[in-house]
């Protein structure tokens, strides 16, 4: 063979290599809703419209128990986006950047960038302010700035009209959307950027790493007013468990201050902190927060259907997740704040080309978008389904990994010195093997902070200085085992001898966790055996032992409920 053709097929060989080298490392779209719970369809909720994101769910691996760290928004951002569980980054609050506060650690995007990926930022993906240094955390996340919708300057506005035609500031806020500033909203501007930046994208070589974030269904509920027509108040329904329960201890309750503040509910004049919202009004809130749950999931949907016209859903993996949940009246409570399953738990779904679902032919379009105000019945069928508990940090090791990068590796037992490390698991293996059954083993731990142990006005979100007592909360299949402890806000240090209060509740018989049964028990064996434990074992790893303890003599005394 002549020299000249041996030295051309060599190159194209190694052109060849290069290139399914480069197909290796997928794409990555990485959707954060704000606020949301498991309202979907394909979470089992069978009043919510959300085609798209059940659709998303039917060709993806579905989660169905994943737990935030800490159900307020920028710690438990900045939980998933490192790794690192809220004692780590000691962020509680919004008040702080954890590169100067913590430890320079390093992020997902950021972990992405420094592999040869072009990251973006859309929306609402850290917490803005402090929590990111004002940057979105750029340059050291992104490769260029993070976009946010020019329209969000208006959320806490007075642009909602009232009946009296004029405008307040509301909580429940459908609009006319060609009325408001610009004749847009932010999620509707996020979707149109975010879809700019995958056509710019969608030829060029280097891998990217797009995060958009959208802001519903947070509050106030400023939404195209057409979305609530998919929701009719007389079909709608109160919480089923909606009065504080009788054996909740004080320091877990959140007064939902920030609800209180809009207009419309002042309005109502409640008392504080039980005071117990209006029945007429318990169901508009509900509504407004499923058609706002819609609203996001079209925009969902815009952005999938770009995905897949673009010819990019083959090489790109999908992942969709909130930073936590929200409670519609459960337990008396509205908003976020605690650690129950409804402010914690949260959706998760990997969509991974050639593994959750097939390679899709040329011109054949993934994820053909779905109108959910005209086309919304769409049944959810995928037996790709894990329903162990699961948790946000596991988030960055498993898109890494299936991205085709190697997972970080597991954090020691103190990291603040480890700029790359997981506190989390690869569940990676997850998507490869059918789920054998309840795993008791698996556990999943979420924390939130109080400054007193009786409800007051910044119970909700307490600043770091005034935390005094520190709710640690254990979920397993069967049980949620909270102790609020005492914390000293200047050492982050835990008294594991002063427990404030305990919650305990036996899932199988009490799913929507209203009978505290820790009064129940004999914990003195208990905290002995806590605090005879050595200093370096943390709260999380003492709290499973004392669960393993505390079950197992129920299960001998025939008190476990099955």
């Amino acid at each position: 063979m002549h020299i000249c053709v041996r030295i051309c097929l060599l190159l194209l060989g190694l052109h060849t290599r290069a290139v399914v080298a480069r197909k290796e490392k997928r794409n990555v779209l990485f959707i954060m809703a704000d606020d949301l719970r498991t309202s979907l369809g394909c979470y089992g909720d069978s009043l919510v419209k959300s085609p798209n994101i059940d659709q998303l769910a039917s060709k993806g691996q579905v989660f169905l128990n994943a737990y935030a760290q800490q159900a307020v928004c920028a710690p438990s951002r900045t939980s998933m986006l490192t790794s690192r569980r809220p004692d780590t980054t000691r962020l509680y609050d919004f008040k702080s950047y954890w590169r100067v506060h913590s430890g320079n650690y390093t992020t997902l995007p950021q972990y992405f960038k420094s592999r040869g990926y072009f990251t973006m930022s859309v929306g609402k993906i850290f917490h803005p302010g402090i929590a990111s240094n004002h940057t979105d955390d750029y340059p050291y996340s992104w490769s260029i700035p993070a976009y946010h919708p020019s329209s969000f300057r208006y959320e806490k506005e007075k642009m909602c009209k009232g009946e009296d035609g004029k405008l307040h500031a509301n909580l429940l806020c459908a609009v006319n959307v060609k009325e408001q500033p610009g004749g847009t909203l932010p999620d509707l501007e996020s979707t149109d950027e975010a879809v700019r930046l995958l056509k710019s994208r969608a030829n060029h070589d280097d891998p990217f790493f797009l995060a958009v974030g959208f802001h519903k269904p947070h509050i106030p509920f400023r939404i195209p007013q057409e979305y609530l027509s998919l929701y009719p108040i007389e079909q709608m329904t109160l919480a089923p468990d909606p009065d504080v329960p009788k054996l909740l201890p004080p320091v877990a309750y959140n007064p939902w201050t920030d609800v209180r503040k809009r207009d419309d509910v002042q309005r109502l004049n409640m008392s504080f902190p039980y005071g117990p919202v209006p029945k007429d009004f318990q169901l508009r809130i509900r509504q407004h927060y499923y058609a706002s749950v819609s609203y996001m999931d079209a925009q969902v949907g815009r952005l999938l259907g770009a995905l897949g016209d673009l010819g990019l859903s083959d090489s790109t993996v999908v992942v969709f997740t909130s930073d936590h949940g929200w409670s519609l009246g459960e337990h008396g409570e509205w908003a976020k704040y605690s650690n129950f399953d409804v402010a914690t738990r949260v959706p998760l779904i990997f969509y991974v080309p050639g593994v959750t679902t097939p390679h899709h032919g040329m011109g054949e379009s993934t994820f053909p978008f779905i109108d959910v105000l005209t086309q919304s019945e769409l049944g959810f069928k995928n037996d790709k389904v894990i329903r162990n508990m699961v948790e946000l940090v596991d988030v960055f090791p498993t898109v890494s990994y299936l991205a085709g990068l190697r997972a970080p590796k597991p954090c020691p037992d103190v990291s603040l010195q480890e700029e790359l490390c997981t506190e989390g698991d690869n569940l990676a293996y997850t998507f490869r093997h059918r789920e054998r059954g309840e795993d008791e083993e698996a556990i999943s731990f979420s924390q939130y902070p109080r400054p007193a142990d009786a409800p007051q006005v910044n119970s909700d979100l307490p600043d770091l200085k005034d935390i005094k007592v520190m709710g640690y909360s254990l979920r397993s299949w069967d049980y949620r085992y909270t102790l609020w402890l005492g914390f000293n806000p200047k050492t982050f240090q835990v008294n594991v001898s002063d427990v404030h209060a305990g919650e305990l509740y036996m899932l199988a018989g009490d799913p929507g966790q209203d009978n505290n049964v820790y009064s129940d028990s004999d914990h003195s064996a208990i905290m002995r055996k806590m605090t005879s434990l050595p200093h370096t074992v943390s709260v999380q790893m003492r709290m499973r032992l004392q669960l393993l303890y505390l079950t197992a003599g129920m299960k001998t005394s025939g008190r476990k409920a099955r």
